[in-house]
């Protein structure tokens, strides 16, 4: 019983916390502040964060959490290229909408320190560049795509909260101009059956979902014979 109330004090400490962080992105806040929130004494919350870096931390992963959550409901496309596509506009959608969390997940940087948070992101990236790459899709290493793509949307995100205004043009054109660096086929880069494998899998509707998967898998395969 003991243990389920200690629990919940801690997660109502983090819950007040993010709530202080979200209503205020970018400022600071007072740990007296949570304290009254929960209506708890300052030694209760020393004892399960240790300081305010530490109660930061636990907010950080509380905001992975929620932007892990709302990956994990995605449904995927069945195309790795597509997916991440999806996965950026789903990354500036939860920067926009919750710019607190955001700017603390990934706008405050300390040397040689990476949130636990960030690293489980990060793997669902790898995993779709790895199936990329495994297809025969990518001009470059798995992790080099995966670098490219999150080094790009973390900064179209926070120039667009900086600013306070979306901007869906420039995500878009940096979404594609990324895509395009990883898969070779920017301009004097790929040849046509890799860009062609390309536009085909950015519309599938043009074509049907079956039918693009398959002129995909059908280009992929001239694309390796003949090169």
């Amino acid at each position: 019983m003991m243990e389920m109330a200690s629990s919940d004090t801690r997660e109502r400490l983090i819950s007040a916390a993010a709530d202080l962080i979200a209503a205020s992105p970018g400022e600071d806040f007072s740990l007296r502040a949570v304290c009254d929130a929960v209506g708890v004494k300052m030694p209760t919350l020393y004892h399960f964060f240790g300081s305010k870096q530490g109660l930061i931390d636990a907010v950080v992963e509380h905001g992975f959490d929620l932007y892990l959550g709302e990956k994990a409901a995605m449904e995927s496309s069945g195309d790795p290229i597509q997916d991440i596509r999806a996965g950026w506009d789903a990354h500036v959608a939860f920067g926009l909408t919750n710019p607190g969390f955001y700017t603390l997940m990934y706008g405050k940087v300390s040397p040689g320190h990476s949130p636990a948070g960030q690293s489980r992101a990060n793997e669902i990236l790898k995993g779709l560049t790895a199936r990329a790459a495994d297809q025969g899709r990518l001009a470059v290493s798995p992790d080099q795509a995966a670098a490219h793509v999150l080094v790009s949307n973390i900064g179209v995100t926070l120039r667009q909260i900086m600013l306070a205004q979306p901007d869906p043009e420039l995500s878009h054109a940096v979404r594609e101009g990324v895509v395009a660096a990883i898969t070779g086929t920017a301009t004097g880069q790929g040849d046509a059956l890799n860009a062609a494998i390309e536009v085909a899998a950015a519309h599938p509707h043009i074509l049907g979902a079956t039918e693009t998967q398959l002129l995909v898998e059908w280009l992929g395969k001239l694309s390796r014979e003949v090169s």
